[in-house]
């Protein structure tokens, strides 16, 4: 059963023009470790650098739009940075992207090379549809502190990822909670990807058809959809 995703009108309202798309994977190979991630990894650098020409990765078009957006929610995107924004900076920094492991090194790499917020989820360990609101402040987010599982709650109005329960992602793609997270044991998993203007539905779609080819080469066997931008 596929997975569904649902935008609040409000969240509609605060970003016209905000696009998802979902990467759909099912069969994964647990904890494939080909070179495809690493190969990616360098290549996203390279075309980071190109594609920034010199700037700062805010001020790309894409990534000064989602500072937009944050800002519009509350959130202060000089200290907030959405999930691409702090990739790409890292990369720049330090001059490559760390490892994480197989999968997260997939979406990383994609959503550096082309400036786009990415998330990965479990598919099996997801509890319901998701849904992308502005929260009450109420909503479980269970992450990890000093070694020990904590539960924390997001501030009214910010925008949130979460499913029947709770919180997945704070401040719209900024963190992620360990709940649902894809690890080397993970073999079916959903991919999202988030766009505002200036990108547009074939930058978005182009982006997902990247990472759904190197999922399929970094297990054959997987059955891949990217599913159309909404």
């Amino acid at each position: 059963m596929t997975l569904t995703f649902t935008v609040s009108d409000e969240v509609r309202a605060l970003a016209p023009g905000f696009l998802h798309l979902a990467v759909e994977a099912r069969g994964l190979t647990p904890g494939a470790g080909d070179d495809t991630g690493a190969a990616l990894l360098a290549d996203a650098g390279r075309r980071l650098a190109g594609r920034l020409d010199g700037r700062a990765p805010h001020e790309d078009p894409h990534m000064a739009a989602w500072r937009e957006v944050y800002t519009a929610f509350g959130a202060k995107p000089s200290r907030t940075r959405n999930s691409a924004e702090a990739l790409a900076r890292r990369a720049l920094a330090d001059g490559a992207l760390p490892r994480i492991n197989p999968l997260v090194d997939l979406y990383n790499a994609i959503s550096v090379a082309h400036l786009v917020p990415v998330g990965g989820e479990d598919l099996d360990l997801i509890q319901g549809g998701m849904r992308l609101v502005r929260a009450t402040g109420d909503e479980p987010f269970v992450t990890v502190a000093a070694g020990a599982e904590t539960v924390e709650h997001p501030e009214p109005g910010e925008v949130v990822w979460c499913d029947d329960a709770g919180v997945t992602c704070r401040r719209w793609n900024w963190r992620q909670g360990p709940r649902t997270r894809l690890t080397d044991a993970s073999t079916n998993a959903i991919f999202l990807l988030e766009a505002v203007p200036p990108m547009t539905a074939a930058g978005l779609t182009a982006a997902g058809e990247e990472l759904a080819e190197a999922l399929r080469k970094q297990s054959p066997g997987a059955s891949v959809t990217v599913h159309p931008p909404r």
